[in-house]
């Protein structure tokens, strides 16, 4: 929908967050000015900042802006006509100027994921009450369009599944531990030191982050609430060096993949299944490719077939260029459902569970070396009626004794390969919970 806009006017922005995100923004609109005002069709306007420390120096002159203190304020100001959001955390302060925005009938632009996915529909139904924006392409993917991908490139479509690398954090270290060798602290450490890992990756390394953009981008896909409470989400703290290396060997790739699809009954019920799990991909899937701090989206419409979205998912270009494309989309009075479709036409789906369905899997033990244990193990797969295609012992992996015993499944209910690790649950000879990754189909 394209409302009426007085395009002989700049379109007024408040700007709450002056971290690497917002620094980027001041630039952009000022190295871009012309290009962006041509294409928005009036000028975008900084007129008001807002952040914790007014005496940091960003890199960028903040002198022809007021400045807030309590950024919750920006929303009431007469001279603001959009209010962006680059704070961070689902709730506090971002979630009450969210509100705030809406509340005033202000355009609100965010790449604040977290509160989205948490907050989002109540947000969308505010703004579509008000009659206002709400947008987030910089919530997802950073630079990479892929929320406008979905809902403007491909809204002719149903979108039978979606998938992706969602965490550049991640990625990295994957990727790195597959060039270098090293195991998962060594190559966190780094990651670390260089930028690219917080002190605290937590949100990265075990998926989180991942699944905030993801239980985003089902809502939008399949035109479900946002549910990231239903989100199946575990990490890559666990993979090994060694399981890198199987991977090889076996034709494959370690990649923490975010997956959404949908199962219809036969009288009609939806059942949403969405997962964040450390997978194993084929060398010639496109998302095989996808190294260091990168995302990718693969979306299968069932007209336009598999869609690919790739670009950095970070940083304070990329970023920055998400939230001014959402400005330009606003200075020209093109607004719309934030997740494709009316908030109150958005489906309660339920959540769906991965047990019957059909696949390959990798499995890793780390036992103890000593005799039968690999007998158990075959053992428990048999009683779980998992058939094993190949299997292999990997020798000592430290000093201690532990062994390391990996296999690969023939496709097979995913329910077989949970009730083997079941069975294996109380074994002595287990030396640490033994790793479960699913073979992505190519």
């Amino acid at each position: 929908m394209t409302r009426t806009t007085d395009v002989t006017q700049p379109l007024r922005i408040a700007l709450a967050g002056l971290g690497t995100v917002g620094a980027g923004v001041i630039r952009l609109l000022e190295s871009n000015a012309e290009l962006v005002t041509a294409r928005a069709g009036r000028p975008l306007q900084i007129v008001a900042v807002s952040a914790r420390d007014r005496s940091r120096d960003r890199g960028v002159d903040l002198t022809p802006y007021d400045w807030v203190d309590d950024m919750t304020e920006m929303a009431a100001r007469d001279d603001v006509d959009v209010v962006v959001e680059l704070v961070g955390g689902s709730d506090g302060p971002a979630l009450a100027l969210a509100r705030n925005a809406t509340g005033h009938g202000k355009a609100f632009v965010t790449a604040n994921k977290a509160m989205i996915a948490h907050h989002g529909l109540e947000l969308a139904a505010a703004a579509e009450s008000a009659g206002t924006s709400l947008k987030f392409e910089a919530a997802v993917a950073g630079g990479i369009p892929v929320v406008k991908g979905l809902r403007e490139g491909a809204a002719a479509n149903a979108i039978e599944k979606i998938y992706g690398i969602l965490n550049g954090t991640a990625n990295y270290i994957l990727s790195t531990m597959e060039d270098s060798g090293a195991d998962f602290g060594a190559t966190l450490k780094d990651a670390q030191e260089l930028g690219y890992a917080e002190a605290d990756p937590t949100f990265d390394i075990e998926g989180v982050d991942a699944a905030h953009k993801l239980a985003i981008l089902a809502a939008i896909a399949f035109g479900s609430r946002v549910n990231f409470d239903a989100v199946q989400c575990e990490g890559i703290s666990r993979v090994r060096a060694a399981d890198i290396a199987q991977a090889d060997a076996l034709g494959y790739v370690i990649r923490l993949i975010g997956m959404a699809d949908v199962e219809t009954a036969q009288d009609g019920a939806r059942a949403l299944l969405q997962e964040v799990k450390p997978c194993l991909v084929p060398k010639g899937h496109p998302l095989a490719n996808v190294t260091g701090a990168t995302n990718a989206v693969v979306a299968e419409g069932n007209f336009s077939g598999r869609l690919l979205f790739q670009g950095a998912g970070a940083g304070d270009g990329p970023t920055a260029s998400a939230v001014v494309a959402d400005l330009i989309d606003i200075a020209r009075g093109e607004t719309g459902a934030p997740f494709s479709v009316p908030s109150d036409s958005l489906e309660a789906v339920q959540p769906a569970h991965s047990g019957h369905r059909i696949g390959q899997a990798y499995l890793r033990f780390a036992v103890t070396d000593k005799p039968g244990v690999l007998a158990e193990i075959t053992a428990a797969m048999r009683d779980a009626e998992v058939s094993i295609e190949s299997l292999i012992q990997q020798g000592r992996a430290n000093h201690g004794g532990e062994v390391l015993v990996a296999m690969v499944t023939h496709h097979g209910p995913e329910s077989g390969v949970s009730k083997a690790i079941e069975l294996l649950r109380d074994s002595a000879s287990l030396t640490a919970p033994p790793l479960v990754m699913r073979i992505l189909e190519d």
